[in-house]
């Protein structure tokens, strides 16, 4: 059974996906929670800081880093909207992440399920809990919806 307490979560990601969506960045929003508080959260921003590795998930992450002042998030929760992908997932491991939850699958870019599973490789020193499908079908829309406007956009330019 899964925990009501990730659709709680999920929604502080979703809006998290919301301000990355209203900024022009693909909507994918993140928190970091221990304990039942939230200790990091961030939003997609790879095109307004001109970074490959601004993802939602690194600016949580980075985020609870500070908040510990160490790099161990040992007893803590990644929640991503959409399924983190390789890099985020890896920094998931390497932070020694307890849990990661995602609504979406990511099928282009999935580190966790969808392509690689890098938070549950036996070879790591350092396996994670997944929990997928939380809250699935609106994160999806919002990504359908983000993109046809992409869509529409260069087919108004060209």
């Amino acid at each position: 059974m899964t925990n009501p307490r990730y659709y709680d979560y999920m929604e502080l990601a979703i809006r998290e996906a919301e301000e990355a969506y209203k900024k022009n960045e693909v909507p994918v929003g993140a928190i970091v929670v221990f304990e039942d508080k939230v200790i990091g959260r961030g939003y997609n921003q790879t095109e307004s800081l001109h970074d490959a590795t601004a993802h939602a998930e690194m600016v949580a992450l980075s985020a609870a880093y500070n908040h510990f002042n160490d790099w161990r998030l040992e007893e803590c929760i990644l929640v991503s909207t959409l399924e983190p992908c390789p890099m985020c997932s890896g920094a998931a491991v390497l932070s020694r992440i307890k849990t990661i939850i995602y609504g979406a699958k990511d099928p282009k870019f999935g580190g966790c399920d969808s392509i690689f599973s890098i938070p549950t490789e036996t070879k790591l020193n350092h396996q994670i809990e997944i929990v997928s499908g939380i809250r699935e079908d609106e994160v999806a829309a919002m990504m359908k919806q983000f993109f046809a406007e992409v869509r529409k956009k260069k087919e108004r330019i060209n």
